[in-house]
Parts: C-alpha cells; structure tokens; sequence
C-alpha cells in the first residue's frame, strides 16, 4: 500500500510542476514567491503637485500555479482622491494584484462616463488620446507594466476636466480596470 501511496505522490508532484512550466507564471504576469523575496523595495520619490494614489487590484482563484484564470479574475481601479484641482498632477500607483498592469489618462467626453469604452479586437481600448501613462516597474512613466506589489508613477500637467484612468492591458478594462479622476477649475 506504501508503494502505491508514494508513486500517487509522485505523479501529482509531477503533473503540478507540469503545470508550473507549462504555464510559466512569470510570462502570464504571475510573481512567484521567489522572485518577490529577491526584488528590491520599491521607494516613490517625493513627487510635485496635488499626488492622486492609485492602486490596481486583481483577485481570483489561483490553480496550483497556472495563476487566475480569464473567468474567475476580477480586477480593479481605484483613486484616492478621485478629485483635485488643475495644474500640476502626480500619480502615485501601486499595485496589489498577482498580475502586471499600467495606467494610462484618457480625456473622458461630454457625456460618458467610466467604463463605457468599446474594446478592440485586441481586447484594448483606442489610446491614440492619451495623456500620459504610467507602466513602468518602480519608475516613472512608461514601460513594459508595474510589477506585482510594485509601484510606479507619472506627473502630468491637467486641464480641467474628467478623466478615466485605464489599465489598457488585454481584456484589464473590461474587467473593470478604470476609474473617474475629475480635474476642478483653480
């Protein structure tokens, strides 16, 4: 009977490292432990401006190591305030999910709002009149996505006006992935 329990454990032990390499987390945007204990503290400089706090959040189930799943992720993008005076305007982001994401600053139209935009066949929406965005890993600007428990951040110059904040990777905004930032007349 032994025998039999240990070539079970064998074979699930196996197959989940299958799983592991078959699915290569980091490519799907998945921190293993390892890599977070080996990553340097994230420090944001002080920035200019009225500072905006954005965090980007993802939960769902998680498969041995395959990572969320497309069905069961559920993602969000929120500000803090979600409100501040035109000018000089730093966003401070940081994100607590499993996987990478970005923000971009879209000009939000007379009357639409929030989440109405129609993604591409790429699962993105348009971003031809962005302002600015922040994805890049503990720095400024732009890049390849801000890592998981990572930070990154952006100064922009706004007018004001509304605005939606997006995370534009595949299928983030139709996840729910966006959110209002409204800039006030000084």
């Amino acid at each position: 009977m032994r025998t039999h329990d240990a070539r079970f454990a064998g074979m699930v032990t196996a197959v989940m490292l299958a799983a592991v390499v078959v699915g290569e987390p980091a490519a799907m945007g998945v921190t293993t432990a390892t890599e977070a204990q080996h990553r340097p503290e994230c420090t944001v400089p002080s920035l200019p401006g009225h500072v905006v706090d954005v965090t980007l959040a993802d939960t769902g189930s998680r498969m041995m190591s395959g990572g969320p799943g497309p069905q069961d992720t559920r993602m969000r993008l929120s500000v803090t305030p979600a409100t501040v005076p035109a000018g000089t305007v730093s966003l401070r982001v940081a994100n607590t999910g499993a996987l990478a994401h970005e923000v971009l600053v879209l000009p939000l139209p007379s009357g639409q709002t929030v989440g109405q935009r129609e993604p591409g066949s790429d699962q993105r929406v348009d971003e031809a009149d962005s302002l600015g965005e922040a994805s890049h890993d503990c720095a400024a600007g732009k890049g390849e996505g801000i890592a998981p428990d990572s930070k990154g951040w952006i100064t922009l110059t706004l007018r004001p006006g509304r605005y939606e904040l997006v995370c534009n990777f595949p299928d983030h905004y139709a996840r729910g992935m966006y959110a209002e930032l409204d800039v006030t007349g000084r």
